[in-house]
């Protein structure tokens, strides 16, 4: 995406829900609110009468048929963002989002002030998933350890003690203002640390890098 402003769309039925995020996005520099709907067919118009940067959808739409609309989406528009803002947590639900083409996940129960840094890190070309997601996500992917199983293993790859601490903080859902602060460091040298770990392990998102933290037994919770 170029450095001009962002362009975005929400699609939300609830219109007390759109206002809400019309005064979130409000305070949000670098982005430019170019529409919103209420129902799935409204979002086709809109889409195609309307270039956007950035979508953020409530998969729960009338006339939405979810996960497979947001798989039509990722095939007509390859370069729009899709970020998902709905009220199902359900971690099953989550993978399936992200793996059917959307690039980031947060929930309506969930802190809002997320949107924010989940906005930031699509622009960014990075994918994002809310904080108390990525423990349940973790775990799904792993399961739950008992007391029977050797859950905790070495990692594959060698890390340093920086590196596993940092990869406590991001599985602890810290952001990157989070990590800055908690390690002395500046918000984008955080950014370039975790990007740097994330190319290391082979992982590409927070859920993941989550759900290795789990594997390897390191103090999540």
């Amino acid at each position: 995406m170029s450095t001009s402003k962002i362009r975005l769309i929400f699609a939300d039925d609830h219109a007390l829900v759109r206002e809400g995020l019309k005064l979130l996005l409000a305070t949000i520099d670098g982005l430019e609110l170019v529409g919103e709907a209420g129902d799935g067919p409204s979002l086709v118009d809109l889409l195609a009468q309307c270039p956007a940067d950035i979508l953020v959808l409530d998969l729960g739409m009338p006339g939405l048929r979810g996960l497979p609309d947001v798989r039509a989406l990722r095939v007509r528009y390859p370069h729009l963002k899709i970020l998902i803002l709905t009220a199902n947590g359900e971690p099953r639900t989550v993978d399936a989002a992200l793996k059917a083409g959307a690039d980031g996940y947060l929930i309506k129960s969930g802190d809002l002030g997320e949107l924010p840094e989940a906005l930031d890190a699509l622009r960014r070309g990075e994918s994002y998933v809310s904080a108390a997601l990525r423990p349940l996500l973790a775990l799904q992917a792993h399961g739950t350890p008992s007391a029977e199983s050797d859950f905790a293993v070495a990692s594959p790859v060698p890390l340093t003690r920086r590196e596993r601490e940092l990869l406590v903080l991001i599985a602890r859902g810290a952001t990157a203002r989070d990590v800055a602060a908690r390690l002395g460091i500046s918000p984008l040298t955080a950014r370039k640390h975790r990007e740097n770990l994330m190319r290391k392990l082979d992982l590409h998102s927070a859920a993941e890098l989550a759900a290795f933290a789990v594997r390897l037994g390191l103090p999540v919770g």
